[in-house]
Protein backbone atom coordinates (compact mmCIF):
# COMPACT_ATOMS: atom_id res chain seq x y z
CA UNK A 1 0.00 0.00 0.00
CA UNK A 2 0.97 3.47 -0.53
CA UNK A 3 0.47 5.84 2.31
CA UNK A 4 2.08 8.29 0.49
CA UNK A 5 -0.51 8.49 -1.88
CA UNK A 6 -3.17 7.94 0.47
CA UNK A 7 -2.06 10.99 2.90
CA UNK A 8 -1.54 13.32 -0.39
CA UNK A 9 -5.25 11.76 -1.46
CA UNK A 10 -7.15 13.00 1.54
CA UNK A 11 -5.01 16.16 1.42
CA UNK A 12 -6.23 16.82 -2.08
CA UNK A 13 -9.29 15.71 -2.68
CA UNK A 14 -11.07 17.46 0.72
CA UNK A 15 -11.95 21.02 0.35
CA UNK A 16 -13.69 21.01 3.89
CA UNK A 17 -10.19 20.21 5.66
CA UNK A 18 -8.62 22.26 2.93
CA UNK A 19 -10.47 25.36 4.11
CA UNK A 20 -10.88 24.35 7.78
CA UNK A 21 -6.66 24.22 7.41
CA UNK A 22 -6.75 20.38 8.40
CA UNK A 23 -3.62 18.21 6.88
CA UNK A 24 -3.30 15.00 7.19
CA UNK A 25 0.50 14.65 8.20
CA UNK A 26 0.57 10.77 8.37
CA UNK A 27 -1.10 7.49 7.42
CA UNK A 28 0.03 3.61 7.95
CA UNK A 29 -1.50 0.85 8.12
CA UNK A 30 -4.79 1.39 10.54
CA UNK A 31 -3.14 4.57 11.62
CA UNK A 32 -3.64 8.29 10.62
CA UNK A 33 -2.18 11.81 12.05
CA UNK A 34 -3.85 15.60 11.19
CA UNK A 35 -2.73 18.95 12.26
CA UNK A 36 -4.55 22.18 12.58
CA UNK A 37 -3.23 25.52 14.08
CA UNK A 38 -6.31 27.24 15.86
CA UNK A 39 -6.88 30.39 14.09
CA UNK A 40 -9.67 33.43 15.19
CA UNK A 41 -12.30 31.80 12.51
CA UNK A 42 -12.54 28.83 14.67
CA UNK A 43 -13.62 30.23 17.86
CA UNK A 44 -17.25 30.14 19.44
CA UNK A 45 -18.40 32.85 21.13
CA UNK A 46 -16.55 32.22 24.12
CA UNK A 47 -13.14 33.06 22.50
CA UNK A 48 -12.50 29.30 22.38
CA UNK A 49 -11.81 27.00 19.82
CA UNK A 50 -15.00 25.69 18.78
CA UNK A 51 -16.39 22.05 19.33
CA UNK A 52 -16.93 21.33 15.70
CA UNK A 53 -13.67 22.27 15.08
CA UNK A 54 -11.66 19.69 17.38
CA UNK A 55 -14.44 17.03 16.16
CA UNK A 56 -13.61 17.61 12.32
CA UNK A 57 -9.72 17.10 13.05
CA UNK A 58 -10.46 14.15 14.85
CA UNK A 59 -13.15 13.26 11.97
CA UNK A 60 -10.48 13.78 9.39
CA UNK A 61 -7.73 11.83 11.27
CA UNK A 62 -10.09 8.30 12.08
CA UNK A 63 -11.07 9.11 8.57
CA UNK A 64 -7.96 8.93 6.86
CA UNK A 65 -6.59 5.64 8.90
CA UNK A 66 -9.82 4.20 7.78
CA UNK A 67 -9.03 5.02 4.22
CA UNK A 68 -5.24 3.54 4.79
CA UNK A 69 -6.50 0.33 3.07
CA UNK A 70 -7.23 1.99 0.02
CA UNK A 71 -10.56 1.65 0.24
CA UNK A 72 -13.18 4.27 0.65
CA UNK A 73 -15.21 4.50 4.26
CA UNK A 74 -17.72 6.59 5.79
CA UNK A 75 -18.48 7.42 9.80
CA UNK A 76 -21.13 5.08 11.22
CA UNK A 77 -21.02 6.20 14.21
CA UNK A 78 -18.76 9.25 16.68
CA UNK A 79 -18.90 9.44 20.50
CA UNK A 80 -16.40 12.73 21.20
CA UNK A 81 -15.07 13.92 24.84
CA UNK A 82 -14.04 17.65 25.00
CA UNK A 83 -11.20 17.33 27.85
CA UNK A 84 -9.43 20.74 27.81
CA UNK A 85 -10.26 23.95 25.54
CA UNK A 86 -8.28 25.06 22.76
CA UNK A 87 -7.09 28.95 22.31
CA UNK A 88 -5.92 30.86 18.95
CA UNK A 89 -2.39 29.53 18.25
CA UNK A 90 -2.60 26.12 19.23
CA UNK A 91 -1.71 23.60 17.15
CA UNK A 92 -3.86 20.41 17.68
CA UNK A 93 -2.82 17.38 16.94
CA UNK A 94 -4.93 14.08 16.33
CA UNK A 95 -3.83 10.32 16.30
CA UNK A 96 -6.46 8.02 15.26
CA UNK A 97 -5.65 4.27 15.80
CA UNK A 98 -7.60 1.49 14.87
CA UNK A 99 -9.37 -0.28 17.51
CA UNK A 100 -10.74 -3.22 14.89
CA UNK A 101 -10.59 -3.52 11.90
CA UNK A 102 -13.38 -5.86 9.67
CA UNK A 103 -14.46 -6.49 6.39
CA UNK A 104 -16.51 -3.64 6.52
CA UNK A 105 -16.91 -2.30 9.87
CA UNK A 106 -14.07 -0.74 11.54
CA UNK A 107 -13.27 1.41 15.03
CA UNK A 108 -10.77 3.71 15.43
CA UNK A 109 -9.62 5.62 18.95
CA UNK A 110 -8.49 9.03 18.74
CA UNK A 111 -6.50 11.10 20.70
CA UNK A 112 -6.42 15.00 20.51
CA UNK A 113 -3.34 16.91 21.65
CA UNK A 114 -2.16 20.28 22.13
CA UNK A 115 1.19 21.51 21.28
CA UNK A 116 2.75 21.06 24.57
CA UNK A 117 1.49 17.36 24.54
CA UNK A 118 -1.65 18.44 27.00
CA UNK A 119 -5.17 15.93 25.77
CA UNK A 120 -7.63 18.66 24.35
CA UNK A 121 -10.14 15.46 22.98
CA UNK A 122 -10.97 11.61 22.38
CA UNK A 123 -13.20 10.35 20.15
CA UNK A 124 -13.97 6.42 19.30
CA UNK A 125 -15.75 6.85 15.59
CA UNK A 126 -16.91 3.81 13.52
CA UNK A 127 -16.34 3.12 10.19
CA UNK A 128 -18.20 1.32 7.08
CA UNK A 129 -15.62 0.33 4.66
CA UNK A 130 -17.62 0.34 1.14
CA UNK A 131 -16.48 -1.91 -1.59
CA UNK A 132 -14.87 1.37 -3.57
CA UNK A 133 -11.27 1.41 -4.14
CA UNK A 134 -9.33 5.45 -3.57
CA UNK A 135 -8.72 6.55 -6.94
CA UNK A 136 -5.22 7.52 -6.65
CA UNK A 137 -4.64 8.49 -9.84
CA UNK A 138 -7.31 11.59 -9.90
CA UNK A 139 -6.18 15.23 -9.22
CA UNK A 140 -7.09 17.09 -6.38
CA UNK A 141 -9.31 20.05 -5.76
CA UNK A 142 -8.57 23.10 -7.61
CA UNK A 143 -8.13 25.76 -4.75
CA UNK A 144 -9.77 29.35 -5.60
CA UNK A 145 -9.17 32.45 -3.83
CA UNK A 146 -12.09 35.08 -4.81
CA UNK A 147 -12.10 39.03 -4.09
CA UNK A 148 -14.92 39.84 -1.57
CA UNK A 149 -14.88 42.73 1.01
CA UNK A 150 -15.50 41.25 4.32
CA UNK A 151 -16.86 43.90 7.15
CA UNK A 152 -14.20 45.11 9.48
CA UNK A 153 -12.72 42.92 11.69
CA UNK A 154 -14.44 39.62 9.72
CA UNK A 155 -12.35 37.76 6.96
CA UNK A 156 -13.80 35.63 3.59
CA UNK A 157 -11.91 32.59 3.37
CA UNK A 158 -12.93 29.61 1.59
CA UNK A 159 -12.91 27.95 -1.86
CA UNK A 160 -14.95 28.56 -5.09
CA UNK A 161 -15.85 24.86 -6.67
CA UNK A 162 -18.27 23.10 -8.21
CA UNK A 163 -19.20 19.61 -8.56
CA UNK A 164 -18.29 18.15 -12.05
CA UNK A 165 -20.42 14.73 -13.16
CA UNK A 166 -17.36 12.93 -12.28
CA UNK A 167 -17.53 13.38 -9.01
CA UNK A 168 -14.42 15.91 -8.63
CA UNK A 169 -14.75 19.63 -7.48
CA UNK A 170 -13.46 22.05 -9.65
CA UNK A 171 -13.19 25.74 -10.15
CA UNK A 172 -16.30 26.75 -11.96
CA UNK A 173 -15.69 28.00 -15.54
CA UNK A 174 -15.68 31.43 -15.85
Amino acid sequence: MDYQKIKNFRNDRSPFAHRMGIVVEQVGPGYARTVKTITEEDLNPLGRAHGAVLFAVADTACGSAAASYGFQAVTLNASYNFLRGAAVGDVITAEAREVKHGATISVYDTLLSDQSGKPVGSATMTFYTLDKPLDLGRSGITAVSFDAKAPEGHSLRGLRLSKKSDGLFRQPSQ
